[in-house]
């Protein structure tokens, strides 16, 4: 099957303005996808393109429109014939915004050993799953902030499930109906700030984890049947151009299916909410490694994309 990804830009261009669109990614360059879908005849279907947060929403509704357009498009050479946007005459922006973000811990064993996180056996045991603010989220090529008070901030390289429709008790066996696609997330994570010492609760995940800029997303999103197989997927991650995570989400303890039926089995997934699906062996902590000002992180994963940004600090 043709690969191709779904991006969110601002054109850098002169007299362009500071308006987001949307572009379609082939090979590592966009082509503007309102363009391609007019070359296209595809009116029907770029009257709801602009905005691919508004896609996803209605995803169910729409994806599948978009997806065969966008196909069509591709067989037709279309945007060999409009062109690639010139690299420097755009940014990257967050691909949409997601609603929701919940994010499941300690699903590897590599990565709970080197947490020094003692898990039940699987048979025992069911995902845990905890919320990430969706304000964290930030764009590749944008610097992560860290907190003043923070002083040991890590890196987590995770796959990014798109939920594409609504569900309720979702068969782990039809779960994948539910996908609209991936990304890229970085789950930065304040690790000093993830535990309280003022309540008898010792643990504050949603605290240590939801600063703004804390997740970066992206660099575009991906839709589901473009991933042949989103359980052997390459991840890794590197800090100043060491390799510090390389796994796929082969190892995940609990897979993506498990994940959608147990969180569907709590509420009611929402087009548009996130699944961070777990990150593999080889954060920060089990190093005794942080991240610090002028670090550079690129988290990466086979078949969507890789995304940079710089850590700053943030003035007291």
């Amino acid at each position: 099957m043709t690969w191709f990804g779904i991006a969110t830009y601002e054109s850098l261009a002169p007299g362009a303005g500071a308006a987001r669109r949307t572009a379609l990614v082939q090979h590592g360059r966009l082509y503007d996808l309102a363009a391609v879908l007019h070359e296209s005849h595809a009116d029907d279907v770029l009257a709801v393109a602009q905005d691919l947060t508004s896609v996803i929403s209605d995803w169910y509704v729409h994806g599948q429109a978009l997806d065969a357009a966008v196909r069509r498009a591709l067989d037709a050479g279309v945007p060999a014939k409009i062109g690639a946007l010139a690299t420097g005459d755009y940014r990257l922006c967050v691909p949409y915004q997601p609603g929701r973000i919940f994010a499941t811990a300690s699903n590897y064993y590599e990565h709970a050993a080197e947490m020094g996180t003692k898990l039940a056996p699987r048979s025992e045991s069911s995902p845990y799953m905890f919320m990430k603010a969706e304000t964290s989220v930030t764009a590749t090529d944008t610097e992560v902030v860290l907190p003043p008070h923070a002083e040991r901030v890590d890196w987590e390289v995770e796959l990014a499930v798109v939920i594409g429709r609504p569900g309720r008790h979702i068969p782990v066996e039809q779960a994948h109906e539910w996908i609209a696609g991936y990304t890229v997330i970085n789950d930065v994570s304040a690790r000093d700030l993830n535990r309280r010492t003022d309540y008898p609760f010792t643990h504050d995940w949603f605290r240590g984890k939801s600063f703004d800029t804390f997740a970066p997303l992206g660099p575009w999103f991906v839709p589901r049947d473009v991933i042949r197989d989103p359980q052997n997927l390459r991840m890794t991650l590197s800090v100043n151009g060491e390799t510090m995570q390389n796994d796929t989400t082969a190892g995940m303890i609990f897979d993506i299916a498990e994940q959608i039926a147990y969180l569907s089995g709590i509420l009611t997934l929402k087009p548009g909410d996130l699944i961070a699906t777990g990150t593999p062996t080889g954060v920060g902590m089990g190093r005794g490694v942080y991240l610090k000002a002028g670090d550079v992180m690129v988290a990466g994963i086979e078949g969507i994309g890789v995304i940079e940004n710089r850590v700053v600090a943030q003035h007291k």
